[in-house]
């Protein structure tokens, strides 16, 4: 098996700096690496949709739990400010892929939910996009990427 770029940077490290114990690098870098090569081929998956994936990830979230969101439960799920949330909705209301339906109760509190519009795309993209992320992992086998996967779950438990 040929070198890859961490492993070039480990013996380099190893030639300058034999006292070091440099193999987290062999993981932490790696992952680094896999991030940047894959997160530019999954925007390029979702672009043909016209979705940041920002707003796939909004749209994603809506579909996979099958109900309407609250605001707040929306940004928790993706991980944003709700100032940023309030933006990337009225976005996604004006193209008309998702609604706020508001509470006869308190006119501040509403649900988002998506539009049949938003349902078609999301359905659409989202199978691209499982489609794209196959094709980035076809070097590994299903033994394989069950134990990568185990293995990232681990440390995203004892992490997050």
């Amino acid at each position: 098996m040929s070198n890859d770029h961490v492993e070039n940077i480990l013996e380099q490290w190893q030639v300058q700096r034999p006292d070091l114990d440099c193999s987290a690098v062999a993981i932490i870098g790696r992952i680094s690496r896999m991030e940047k090569i894959m997160r530019p081929q999954i925007l390029a998956g979702i672009a043909p949709f016209i979705l940041s994936a920002i707003e796939f990830d909004i749209l994603a979230t809506l579909r996979r739990n099958n109900c309407p969101l609250t605001p707040t439960q929306l940004y928790q799920a993706v991980m944003l400010s709700s100032g940023a949330m309030t933006t990337n909705l009225d976005k996604l209301v004006r193209r008309e892929l998702v609604e706020r339906q508001y509470s006869d109760e308190d006119r501040r509190s509403c649900r988002i939910s998506l539009t049949v519009k938003g349902w078609r795309l999301i359905e659409e993209a989202y199978t691209a996009h499982l489609a794209n992320e196959e094709r980035m992992l076809e070097p590994l086998n299903q033994k394989e990427r069950s134990a990568l996967a185990l293995l990232l779950k681990r440390w995203l438990l004892a992490n997050e």
